[in-house]
């Protein structure tokens, strides 16, 4: 084994060491924690600089997607007009290895001027800033996974680990649910599959390719090709659905005999296709589309009357054929 995949091993270890220790650290403080935030009208401003700083943001960002409104202060703007951005209302998560961090203390009485409630997310719980907020929360490691116990490697793992604990206890507690994930996140595949209707897919109107059961299936094919489809709803005198015809239908067709100058649309149709509610979501459509096999779904009225066409192509031009938030 060569010395950089040793090293590389190594670093695993000891970072899954420092998370792995996290969980009994996850006690009656951190409850404490959730129930604060829980409580309090406002949001939470978590601060940090350096590499707290960074994993502060990551934090935010999960807070936010899951239903905790929260925004990220920069400590060094703080001083320079973002503290404006702090009620009383709020919680202030304070991040800092050390917990002696300079710029973090300056913040600590102006914190306290305004009046919200601290919580202190430190690797030394005999720190400045843990003996001076309201709750703590122990990031501490054992040891740094850089060799020179400088670069924050496993500490910064554990913070993160510590604010995903906290959002995702919020989110348990808030009842939050895969619908509301995807109120926050219309724009990602998980959203759509979620929000998006088979309304606001389907070709609709006069774009919908339709024609009557006796007529000539030249005509029909003619309808096929204009509209693009691949398919062609055949209907009745009253406009209810029949059949359909699709591409796969001519070529079976074609199989039996080339002679198609004697036969009407309802000799090549195929009787009772699959057919689908417009309330309903798009991602059924596209399981159903996957479950038996076909590239298109007939969109239906009360009347059993079509009042639309949606297509495999299209659904998976939306984004909807994978899980991904985006």
């Amino acid at each position: 084994m060569s010395q950089s995949v040793e090293k590389g091993k190594e670093v695993v270890r000891i970072e899954a060491r420092a998370v792995a220790a996290l969980e009994a650290k996850i006690d009656e403080s951190f409850e404490a924690a959730v129930n604060l935030i829980l409580q309090s009208t406002g949001r939470v401003v978590v601060t940090g600089i350096g590499k707290s700083g960074l994993i502060a943001r990551k934090i935010v960002a999960t807070m936010t997607s899951t239903g905790t409104a929260a925004i990220f202060l920069h400590p060094s703007d703080a001083v320079h007009g973002d503290l404006g951005m702090v009620r009383k209302e709020d919680v202030v998560i304070c991040i800092s290895k050390s917990g002696d961090t300079e710029e973090i203390r300056e913040l600590l009485p102006l914190f306290r001027r305004i009046g919200v409630k601290i919580i202190s997310m430190v690797g030394n719980i005999n720190s400045h800033l843990a003996k001076h907020g309201d709750l703590t929360l122990d990031i501490s490691v054992k040891e740094e996974a850089c060799p020179h116990d400088l670069a924050p490697t496993a500490s910064t793992t554990a913070t993160l680990v510590m604010g995903d604990a906290l959002a995702i206890a919020l989110l348990d507690r808030r009842g939050f649910t895969r619908e509301d994930f995807a109120m926050f996140h219309p724009g990602g595949n998980l959203g759509k599959r979620l929000l998006l209707k088979i309304g606001e897919m389907m070709v609709r109107g006069e774009n919908i390719p339709v024609v009557r059961e006796s007529i000539p299936l030249s005509e029909a094919i003619m309808e096929m090709t204009s509209k693009r489809l691949g398919a062609t709803c055949v209907v009745n005198n009253a406009g209810a659905l029949l059949g359909i015809i699709t591409d796969g239908d001519l070529r079976r067709l074609l199989q039996r005999t080339t002679d198609v100058s004697g036969l009407v649309a309802r000799d090549a149709m195929t009787e009772n296709p699959k057919t689908i509610r417009k309330e309903l979501l798009a991602a059924v459509a596209l399981e159903e589309m996957e479950a038996f096999n076909i590239t298109q779904l007939v969109v239906v009225d009360e009347h059993h009357r079509p009042v639309g066409m949606v297509h495999l192509h299209d659904l998976v031009k939306a984004g909807l054929g994978g899980e991904s938030t985006g």
